[in-house]
Parts: structure tokens; C-alpha cells; sequence
């Protein structure tokens, strides 16, 4: 079953293959392993996004996210989440040259991009850039602050959104040693976080580019691609720990058979499917909003995160439970997934966040529909 298109789509075929050979290439490295930028760029998972005129495949989020399902299934160690979001705000900006470059070496897995959005890990809210830009001395300065940014430690280069001297969004593209970078150890051991400082920096004019079109709505559509790639991964490992509970059920065995013929057993597996189908419903319809820009993609979006985040944490706790005692083990793993799952459903918007957002928006639409109502009458 493919979780990212419809039936009908074109691409089922290219979703299946594109699924199985990453599925393959990952359970080679084992849960938790660790994948080189160099060899996501060889298997063209880093260009897939990237137009084909700078070396990518030309294709669209939908098939990214069929990669970043399977990145969450295996609990994969690697940057290509931070290369989703890169690329996505690469092909925001203008085209310029350095822009061009950025691509061409994103594609070919030779820098190492980290975007800061905004300064709350656990916002929604894309509205207010984490930075801002001035002019003090006769020069342009940067100053702010961003937490929890995705794969800082080991980037070398930094998208920063920033608020301009007139207080529209722009991206900064600084080098990574030029701001001051503070660790964020994490409980999560498969990926890598930090916290951004800027203090009155002096940036060249040359590292400023624009977005293509509105701005405000282009930021919107970042953290809205940002939240849906934490969907994503969810979604892979809440598929990873149903698959996981219910092979064990099978195997281990009390008072003489397999405890996945109790009927509790049975009834809780029961209930982390149907978790799951919603989970894949939501981020499959947010998927192919994103990838088609469609004007509403922003509910969508809001409804898989909040839904599909919430669901991995207890997924994976349901899952710790059903193995008993050794699911807390290194040897099960199960505990990598629930490390991860927590992390995610902070990220971009927390679930309460998340549904503030779809309550504002369609509490607006019920005021508003009233509103017309009343006129109607008179």
C-alpha cells in the first residue's frame, strides 16, 4: 500500500520501488544506523527535489516523503530531513547564483544545510521570523536567537530567516562558524540538535535573498513542509513498532501459547492499527497538498501532525508495553522509537499547537458563515 499517493496515481509504481530499495538499503544499516551524505546523494534521495537543469531528479515532495517514511521506520542517522527542508527553501528563494550553487551541492551531498525558521522548537506559528536584520554603523547586522535547529552540529552552511529593516521575511545564508552555535544534548541519540546566537553579526548584502512571491506565505509554507517531514517520520515508525508488537506476539509464548491469541493482546493491537490507518490517511492527504501547493495545504498539514505525532508516542509506548520488561532492553529497540516519537511531537508544532491552528481557522469560517447568514436575512 502506498500511504503517499492515491490509488489512481501515476507514480504508484515509482512510490513502490522507490519504498522497497530505500527499505532495503536501510534495514541494511540496521535500526539506528547511520547514513552518509554521500551515499543518500548516490542513491538520489537528496536530489529528488532538486530541478534537473542542477543535477536532481526534478520530482516533488510526495517523493520525499516516501523516503522520509522509511528514514522513520528504521530510525535512521543522517541529515536527509534537514536536506528536505533545505532544498524546499532553496527552491522558495529566487534564482541567483549562489542559490543555484547551494542546490547543485545539496544534490550531490557535498554541504551539510541547516534551516532555522523560528525560535520556538514547539511553534506553529511562522509569522514572526526568529531573526531580524538592521543597519547600525553604516553597516547591516544580524541579530536573534533560534532553538533545537535540526543537524546544526554538523552543518557547515546556515539558511536563517530573518525579518528585514523594512519587516519582511529573507533568508540569511551564513557559513555555521560565524554565529555562535550552543549544543542541545538530547535523549534522542539519532539525531542532532542545537541553538543559534546572533549578536548585532555583520552580513554582507550578497548573503540575503528574497522569496519568490509573497513572503509571509512562502515562511508559511516552510513550516508547514517542516512539520509534515516530523509526520512523515512518525508515521514510518509507528508503522515499525505495529510490525515489531505484533511479531513478538507472535513468538513469545505464556502458559503454553503465543500471548498474541489473548484477547487483550489482540484488542490493543487492534487499536494501534486503527491509530495508524488514521495517522497514514492525514499525512498521505497532507502529503499530496504540499506537493501540489494546493492554497489549503496549511489544515491539512496541522491535522497530520498533530494526529500522526501524538499517535507514534503511544504507539511506541503500547509497544514498550506489550514486550514487557524487554522492551526497555537495547535489544529490542523499541525504546529508540519512543525516544524519537517524543522529540517529533515537540517539534514544528506541538499537537495543542497544532489544533489551536485548525480551530482558529475553522472557527473563523463558522463566524464568518454566520455573519453571511444574518445578511441574507435582511
Amino acid at each position: 500500500m502506498i500511504e503517499t499517493t492515491s490509488p489512481a496515481s501515476e507514480f504508484v509504481a515509482l512510490h513502490a520501488e522507490l519504498r522497497d530499495v530505500t527499505r532495503d538499503l536501510l534495514a541494511r544499516t540496521g535500526p539506528g544506523g547511520s547514513v552518509q551524505p554521500v551515499v543518500a546523494a548516490r542513491q538520489g534521495w537528496l536530489g529528488l527535489e532538486v530541478p534537473e537543469e542542477f543535477d536532481g531528479a526534478g520530482a516533488t515532495f510526495a517523493e520525499s516523503a516516501v523516503v522520509l517514511r522509511e528514514w522513520g521506520r528504521a530510525v535512521a542517522v543522517g541529515s536527509y530531513p534537514s536536506a528536505v527542508l533545505a532544498v524546499g527553501t532553496c527552491l522558495a528563494l529566487e534564482p541567483e547564483p549562489a542559490r543555484d550553487q547551494l542546490l547543485r551541492d545539496l544534490a550531490a551531498g557535498e554541504r551539510t544545510v541547516a534551516v532555522a525558521l523560528t525560535a520556538d522548537a514547539g511553534a506553529c506559528d511562522a509569522t514572526v521570523p526568529p531573526f531580524r536584520l538592521r543597519y547600525s554603523g553604516g553597516r547591516l547586522t544580524l541579530s536573534g536567537r533560534a532553538e533545537f535547529v535540526s543537524d546544526l552540529p554538523r552543518a557547515d552552511r546556515l539558511l536563517l530567516v530573518a525579518a528585514d529593516p523594512h519587516g519582511l521575511p529573507v533568508v540569511v545564508s551564513v557559513a555555521a562558524d560565524t554565529v555562535g552555535i550552543v549544543p542541545r544534548p538530547l535523549l534522542d541519540s539519532t539525531r542532532s540538535f542545537g541553538g543559534i546566537v546572533a549578536d548585532e553579526l555583520a552580513v554582507p548584502p550578497d548573503s540575503i535573498q528574497h522569496f519568490i512571491g509573497d513572503p509571509v506565505a512562502a515562511v508559511g509554507q516552510l513550516h508547514d513542509r517542516a512539520a509534515l517531514t516530523i509526520a512523515c517520520d512518525s508515521l514510518g515508525l509507528s508503522a515499525a513498532v505495529l510490525d515489531a508488537t505484533v511479531a513478538y506476539a507472535g513468538t513469545r509464548t505464556q502458559f503454553g501459547r503465543p500471548i498474541g491469541t489473548f484477547q487483550a493482546v489482540k484488542h490493543a493491537c487492534a487499536d494501534m492499527l486503527v491509530r495508524l490507518t488514521v495517522s497514514r490517511h492525514l499525512v498521505g492527504a497532507a502529503v499530496r497538498e504540499v506537493a501540489a501547493a494546493a492554497p489549503g495545504a496549511g489544515i491539512a498539514v496541522a491535522m497530520a501532525k498533530s494526529h500522526a505525532c501524538a499517535a507514534a508516542v503511544d504507539l511506541a509506548g503500547k509497544a514498550m508495553q506489550l514486550h514487557g520488561g524487554y522492551g526497555y532492553t537495547w535489544d529490542s529497540g523499541i525504546h529508540r522509537y519512543l525516544e524519537r516519537a517524543t522529540l517529533n511531537r515537540a517539534l514544528y508544532g506541538t499537537p495543542a499547537a497544532q489544533r489551536r491552528r485548525i480551530s482558529a481557522r475553522y472557527g473563523a469560517a463558522i463566524q464568518q458563515s454566520g455573519s453571511t447568514e444574518k445578511d441574507s436575512r435582511r
